[in-house]
């Protein structure tokens, strides 16, 4: 039976743990009854819930964070699991020749701490010493999906009664400049000058299928021409190209078809008959049948188009945030939208282009108004359809 007792002017607490090993601490001069009798309560609970473990058997966080890494390794994308190993400071690189930055531990301060010492007021204080630091609030939120994940890892394995992030305050923006890169939409005017900038006819095309597709730079990289059909008038998006490889659609709504305007479709009638493209060759490609090499696409061609035309500061993910600006502002179907850029969810697509929506719709108040009252007999006068105030 679990008790407190007092040994030599100092409490000590003598119980079993969940699996019948005894267990026996005595606890530091000065410590009162009280102080002794409310640890033992909650080390009877960690036994309840067969979390407990031994001081000396409680791994740090070093330890688990290793775990985790060695566990997710078969268990997510390639690439998705080179930047949780950044953000542990683990090597990764298969190409040692290649130069590379070292790699920050951005959890070093959080190491040597046992793992059952890390509570929220700790995420709390990891989070605070991060927003001191050179750091986007965007690297930041994903530096907090890791940590989650290694947390519930623990949670999962009964090393902790429960994640502690789970409940820490989620960094915000500040107001401060940190990094994060703003959206930036482009004017009809804008696109016709960087469409006629470029003198290239595959990189035009490339241009041209990202503002009137809204697909993503990977995306349209690994197109290959059995994707584009043209008779149908749609892409079909099966593969993406990042970091140097091939991938299959992240996912299910990432697998989609997209819809082409007549005048894309006649600019890849174009470009195929010119690159005497056939089913299984990349859409937009090097000479040698390979992908685009991005950063010859950019520094060659995308920054030079840009400085032609007049326009600062877009990058080619732009273009894609440009589709979907002109499509909810010529009053598209946010659902519609929402397939075609391949989001999950419609919520997605309205937490990103929300603010882009009009605030007010006075067609849609006057087209209310005409659906009501004509229905009924009544003939009321609207601006959509006479000109003038509904008041006269």
């Amino acid at each position: 039976m679990a008790c407190v007792t007092k040994r030599r002017g100092r409490y000590v607490i003598d119980c079993y743990d969940q699996h019948g090993k005894r267990y026996r601490k005595t606890l530091p001069e000065g410590t009162s009854k009280d102080q002794a009798r409310k640890e033992l309560r909650e080390i009877e609970t960690k036994i309840e819930r067969r979390t407990f473990m031994h001081e000396k058997k409680t791994p740090f966080f070093s330890d688990v964070k290793k775990q985790w890494l060695e566990y997710k390794q078969t268990r997510c994308r390639e690439t998705t699991w080179e930047m949780y190993a950044s953000h542990c400071g683990v090597e990764f690189r298969k190409q040692p020749k290649v130069r590379q930055r070292p790699l920050k531990n951005h959890f070093a301060d959080l190491d040597g701490k046992r793992i059952d010492r890390i509570t929220t007021a700790t995420v709390e204080a990891f989070i605070t010493a991060k927003q001191g630091e050179v750091i986007s609030l965007r690297t930041l939120r994903k530096l907090l999906v890791t940590l989650n994940q290694i947390m519930g890892y623990a949670v999962r394995h009964r090393l902790i009664d429960f994640n502690p992030v789970r409940d820490a305050e989620r960094p915000k923006a500040t107001g401060k400049v940190d990094g994060t890169h703003e959206m930036k939409i482009l004017s009809p005017e804008q696109i016709r000058a960087l469409i006629d900038a470029e003198p290239d006819q595959q990189h035009r095309t490339l241009y041209l299928a990202a503002i009137m597709t809204g697909a993503r730079q990977g995306e349209l990289l690994g197109l290959k021409w059995s994707d584009v059909d043209l008779d149908g008038r749609q892409v079909h998006i099966r593969r993406t190209f990042n970091h140097g490889r091939f991938f299959e659609p992240k996912t299910r709504g990432s697998a989609r078809k997209i819809d082409m305007a007549p005048l894309l479709v006649k600019e890849l009638a174009s470009w195929k008959l010119a690159s005497g493209g056939r089913g299984e060759d990349l859409v937009f490609s090097s000479g040698d049948g390979t992908p685009l090499h991005r950063p010859n696409m950019m520094w060659r061609h995308f920054m030079p188009a840009l400085r032609k035309a007049g326009i600062v500061g877009i990058r080619f993910h732009d273009l894609r945030h440009t589709y979907a600006s002109l499509m909810l502002a010529q009053g598209e179907n946010v659902k519609y939208v929402q397939t075609q850029l391949g989001h999950s969810t419609p919520t997605i697509t309205l937490n990103v282009y929300a603010h882009l929506l009009k605030e007010t719709n006075q067609e849609a108040a006057c087209r209310l108004e005409n659906t009501i009252f004509q229905t009924t007999g009544h003939k009321m006068v609207t601006k959509e359809k006479e000109g003038i105030s509904v008041n006269g």
